[in-house]
């Protein structure tokens, strides 16, 4: 298999997913005053630099990945190329502690930004791997099933 083995049309779907989800994250975690004690507004600006720095990236390692495979579609890029630097960089989940201090909205688009970046991080993978079926667990257990049924 190669690498169109993922289509344009999910790449761009892809892509239109991480830009609308890059602009909401970004109005999100624009730096806005916090109106708590001291003690309280400074770890709520605390939480929201740093997730909001992760977040950001994560979107942006996304979306880099996702311009990656364009260029790639567009001829812009050899496989090879796209295979040596086209990696999706491991995510960096966001800290618990940062996470429970933010507003519901907020967390809802970590969660998205994690979400997507898992969803192209096994995108990814398959890729690397040419979409190589492994069996599953279930179904090596059918196949040992199978043969300790046969032995009977």
């Amino acid at each position: 298999m190669t690498a169109t083995d993922i289509s344009r049309p999910i790449i761009e779907a892809l892509y239109c997913e991480a830009l609308v989800l890059a602009d909401e994250v970004r109005a999100a975690f624009d730096l806005q005053p916090v109106d708590k004690p001291d003690g309280d507004g400074d770890r709520l600006r605390l939480a929201m630099s740093v997730e909001g720095l992760r977040t950001t990236t994560r979107v942006m390692h996304v979306l880099a990945w996702l311009l990656n495979q364009r260029a790639y579609f567009n001829g812009e890029m050899s496989e090879f190329q796209l295979r040596r630097h086209g990696t999706l960089p491991d995510d960096r989940p966001s800290d618990p502690a940062n996470f429970d201090r933010l507003e519901v909205p907020t967390r809802d688009l970590i969660e998205q930004s994690e979400a997507l970046h898992a969803r192209i991080a096994r995108l990814d993978a398959a890729w690397r791997d040419k979409f190589r079926l492994r069996p599953s667990a279930v179904h090596r257990l059918r196949e040992r099933l199978g043969r300790e049924v046969s032995r009977l």
